[in-house]
């Protein structure tokens, strides 16, 4: 979805020929499917992800390599694309911060939705470790990338008043008595 925004960060995908291989981490392996099998929605959004990653940090001045990257870049490029998003975010001078469903329109700036770039920091850093990157200093999964979103999702519920409340899990102790109850075994050795 990132490359389908106007003023994308997709545009030549041509390499350059100065460019050391051995600098550059590997586009995600493609998995060894027949030709006539497309790639998952997920697979074509990765890719697509981290080719428009991979070309924002060439724009940049000087252009950064992917071995270089860290997660600096990763929050440039996290700020870069609020200027694409869709969902508006108060201010705090605003008369509608607070509100889930403003009266009228304002303007308070479009900004990216937090949970697009939790899916997006997602699917980069699967990317690139699938790239040959190593866990241990993937910049998509530093603590510092952890604490932006928590910051945004924060901020972006306060301004729009919609309060992210997480999911409650169940105990395990109800799932092991699902099990055990009778009344469901004898129905289901009755069917058989």
């Amino acid at each position: 979805m990132l490359g389908d925004r106007p003023g994308g960060c997709e545009g030549s995908s041509s390499r350059s020929a100065t460019v050391d291989p051995q600098q550059q981490l590997q586009p995600p392996p493609q998995p060894t499917q027949p030709s006539a099998v497309p790639l998952s929605r997920y697979e074509s959004q990765k890719r697509r992800d981290w080719n428009t990653f991979g070309q924002y940090l060439k724009n940049q001045t000087p252009p950064v390599p992917l071995s270089h990257c860290n997660y600096n870049h990763v929050l440039e490029f996290l700020r870069y694309l609020d200027q694409f998003g869709k969902t508006r975010v108060h201010s705090h001078g605003c008369v509608f911060f607070g509100q889930p469903d403003p009266p009228a329109p304002c303007p308070c700036p479009l900004k990216q939705a937090w949970g697009s770039l939790d899916a997006l920091i997602g699917r980069l850093r699967a990317a690139y470790e699938e790239s040959g990157g190593s866990p241990e200093v993937n910049p998509f999964g530093n603590g510092a990338i952890r604490m932006y979103l928590r910051e945004v999702k924060d901020c972006q519920a306060k301004a729009r008043g919609i309060p992210y409340k997480k999911k409650k899990k169940k105990k395990r102790n109800q799932i092991i008595k699902g099990n055990d109850n009778n009344d469901t075994n004898a129905a289901l050795t009755q069917m058989a």
